[in-house]
C-alpha cells in the first residue's frame, strides 16, 4: 500500500520542479547567490538543478564574498558538461542598454568615463561602450584628444542602433545647452541702472568690467567668451594705439578684462572693450605733446611713405618720408630705419579728432637751405660733378644733398643746345656761375656759359656781310643747315641759299661734317642768328645785297617754327624742376 501512494507523490514533485524549470529562460536575467570562489571561475547558485560557473575576470572591480546575492544573464542552460552558463557582465551590458535606450527616448544626460582614442573620436563607458566624434567633443575642436582619456563628463545621447548596438554620443549639444542657459541669464542681468560688480551671473550694466576668455581670433575681432555668453571685441576697441591684426594683441585661450560697451538682447550680442580699461592717452594730448616739443619713441611699423613711431603705449606718431632728412635722398623709410629702433624726433602737428601725430626728424638739425646764399652766392664760382641728366638740364652736386641746375640755354652762347648730353655727361667735373638761388623752392640755378664773355656781344665786328667763310655742317633740317663756324659759332644756310637750282631735301645736297665754304648775307644781334648763302659765293657785290635783301625777307618755315617751339618749351620745362624730380 504504500508503494501505491507513492507514485502520485513523484508525480506532483515532478510536476512542481518542471514549473520551476520553465521559469529559467536562455536570455534572461536571474538572481544567484555565489556558492564558491575559484582561482579561475566563481560558481553560482540559481536555484536550477545544477551550479553555473563565471569567469572570475567579471568580477575585476568588485570585491565579492560567499553568499552574496548577484544578478546574471543565463546563456545557456546546459553546456557539454550538463552546467548552467552564465554572465555577469552581459547581464550588466543588458540592463545599461535598457538604462541607455530610456534615457535616449526621454531626452536625458548620461555621465560616462572616456576610455580611449579611436579613429574619428573617442571611445566612452556609459555603461556600455559609445562613441564619442571628434566634433562633438567640444564647442571649439580639440587640438589633442588624449587630454579628454580618463575623464567623466555629462553627454547626451544622439543616436541608437539596437540592432547593431551602436551607440553615438555628444558632449557639445550638453555644452551649448548650458551656454544657451547662460547666455539667457546674462542677457536678462545685464542692467543700465546702478552697478553693481560681481561675477557675470550677478547683475551688471553696460560699462561694468568683466573677465573672460579669448575663443576665437578673426581679422575684425576676437570672440570673448563670457562663461557661456558671447561678446564681441572688436579691433578698434583693443587698443588706444593703431593695430595690424588681433594676433598682435591677443591669442586663443588668454584671460582677458573687458568693459561692457553694449548689449543687443534681440540679437544676443554683446559688445566688449580693451583699450577702455585704461585711460584715453589723447585726451591731453597737446598738453604732453606740443608743437615743437622732442619726443623719442620706437619705430613699430616701416612703410614706402613713412614710418610709425610709438612714443607710449597707445600713441604713435608718423614720420612722413620727406621729414627724415634736409638734404639725403631717402626714397623709402627701410634704408635708414628698422623695426624696432629707438630715435628722437620733433612733434610738428597734432589731430586730436583722427589721432594723428605728425613727427619730423629732419628738424633736429638745422636746416643747410637757410643759410644757402652765404655759401653760394649769385655771381659765385662752383666747382662739382655732374650727378644726373634730364632732358632740359644738368644737376651738378654743390654738396651732400644739395644739387643746383645748369638749364640747357646756359650751356652755351652760341650752340643751340638740345639735349645736356651733347655737352656734358654724368660725372663730369664742371665749373658754373652761381646765377640764382630760390629757398622756398630749394633751387639753385647754375650756368657755364656764365664763365665766359658772350661772344655775341662783338660779333659784328668778327662777321660782316659779303665775308667769306668756311665752316663743318653740324646739323641738318628740313629748311636749311647749321654751319659750325670759327668761335664755335653756328650759322644757318636757309634751303633758298643751297643752289642756285631749285633744292628739294637738304641732305641731297650736303652732309653733316662736311666742310663747306660760305658767304656771310646776314647777321642779327638781337635774335643772335647769322645767315649764309653758297650759291652767293661767286656773287658780285650788287648780286649780294640783293640777296641779301631778299634773306631779310624770308619768314621761318614751319619747321623752323616747330624747332623754336621746341627750345622754348625746354626752357619752359626749367621753370617747375623742383628738388629730387630730375630722378
Amino acid at each position: 500500500m504504500a508503494y501505491a501512494c507513492a507514485e502520485p507523490t513523484n508525480q506532483a514533485l515532478n510536476d512542481l520542479i518542471d514549473s520551476k524549470f520553465r521559469e529559467f529562460r536562455e536570455g534572461s536575467i536571474v538572481k544567484g547567490t555565489i556558492l564558491e570562489i575559484r582561482p579561475q571561475v566563481v560558481l553560482v547558485d540559481i536555484g536550477y538543478k545544477s551550479e553555473g560557473a563565471i569567469p572570475s575576470n567579471e568580477f575585476e572591480d568588485e570585491e565579492i564574498e560567499i553568499g552574496d546575492e548577484i544578478e546574471v544573464l543565463l546563456e545557456r542552460l546546459e553546456n557539454d558538461e550538463g552546467m548552467v552558463v552564465l554572465s555577469k557582465e552581459k547581464a550588466a551590458h543588458k540592463q545599461n542598454w535598457e538604462k541607455i535606450v530610456k534615457v535616449f527616448q526621454d531626452g536625458g544626460l548620461v555621465r560616462g568615463k572616456v576610455k580611449a582614442v579611436v579613429k574619428g573620436g573617442l571611445t566612452v563607458n556609459v555603461g556600455v561602450e559609445a562613441f564619442l566624434p571628434g566634433s562633438q567633443v567640444d564647442i571649439i575642436p580639440p587640438k589633442d584628444l588624449n587630454e579628454y582619456v580618463g575623464n567623466v563628463y555629462e553627454f547626451k545621447i544622439v543616436k541608437v542602433n539596437d540592432e547593431r548596438k551602436n551607440i553615438v554620443l555628444s558632449r557639445r549639444e550638453v555644452i551649448e545647452a548650458e551656454r544657451s542657459e547662460q547666455r539667457q541669464v546674462f542677457l536678462q542681468s545685464v542692467k543700465i541702472g546702478d552697478k553693481v560688480t560681481g561675477a557675470i551671473k550677478q547683475s551688471v550694466k553696460i560699462g561694468d568690467k568683466v573677465t573672460g576668455a579669448i575663443k576665437n581670433i578673426t581679422d575684425f575681432g576676437a570672440f570673448v567668451d563670457l562663461a557661456g555668453m558671447d561678446g564681441l571685441l572688436h579691433i578698434t576697441d583693443m587698443s588706444w594705439g593703431r593695430i595690424n591684426h588681433p594676433s598682435e594683441l591677443l591669442h586663443i585661450g588668454q584671460s582677458v578684462d573687458v568693459v561692457i560697451l553694449d548689449v543687443d538682447r534681440e540679437k544676443e550680442r554683446v559688445s566688449l572693450g580693451l583699450k577702455q580699461m585704461s585711460e584715453n592717452p589723447w585726451e591731453d594730448i597737446e598738453r604732453k605733446y606740443p608743437i615743437g616739443h622732442n619726443v623719442k619713441g620706437r619705430v613699430t611699423k616701416l612703410l614706402p611713405y613713412g614710418a610709425f613711431i610709438e612714443i607710449e603705449r597707445g600713441v604713435e606718431g608718423l614720420v612722413h618720408v620727406s621729414e627724415l632728412s634736409w638734404v639725403k635722398r631717402i626714397t623709402r623709410p627701410s634704408d635708414v630705419l628698422e623695426i624696432g629702433q629707438e630715435i628722437s624726433a620733433v612733434v610738428l602737428g597734432i589731430s586730436i579728432e583722427e589721432q594723428k601725430i605728425s613727427l619730423g626728424v629732419r628738424q633736429l638739425d638745422s636746416n643747410p637751405w637757410d643759410e644757402i646764399e652765404l655759401r653760394y652766392p649769385v655771381g659765385a664760382t662752383i666747382k662739382g660733378p655732374v650727378r644726373n641728366l634730364t632732358a632740359y638740364g644738368a644737376f651738378v652736386e654743390l654738396e651732400e644733398g644739395i644739387d643746383g641746375m645748369i638749364h640747357v640755354s646756359d650751356m652755351s652762347w652760341t650752340r643751340k643746345i638740345n639735349h645736356p648730353s651733347e655737352v656734358l655727361k654724368k660725372n663730369d667735373e664742371v665749373e658754373a656761375i652761381v646765377l640764382a638761388i630760390d629757398k622756398a623752392n630749394q633751387r639753385v640755378s647754375l650756368g657755364i656759359k656764365q664763365t665766359e664773355g658772350d661772344p655775341w656781344s662783338l660779333i659784328d665786328s668778327r662777321f660782316k656781310v659779303g665775308d667769306l667763310v668756311k665752316g663743318t655742317v653740324a646739323k641738318i633740317a628740313s629748311f636749311g643747315a647749321f654751319i659750325s663756324l670759327e668761335g664755335d659759332i653756328d650759322g644757318l644756310i636757309h634751303i633758298s641759299q643751297l643752289s642756285e637750282d631749285h633744292v628739294e631735301k637738304v641732305k641731297d645736297v650736303i652732309k653733316v661734317g662736311e666742310e663747306i665754304e660760305a658767304r656771310v648775307i646776314k647777321v642779327d644781334k638781337v635774335e643772335r642768328r647769322i645767315g649764309l648763302s653758297i650759291k652767293a659765293v661767286g656773287y658780285s657785290d650788287e648780286q649780294l645785297k640783293k640777296e641779301s635783301a631778299s634773306f631779310e625777307s624770308l619768314r621761318p618755315s614751319s619747321e623752323m617754327v616747330g624747332l623754336e617751339q621746341a627750345f622754348n618749351l625746354a626752357a619752359a620745362a626749367s621753370e617747375d624742376w623742383s628738388p629730387g624730380q630730375e630722378d
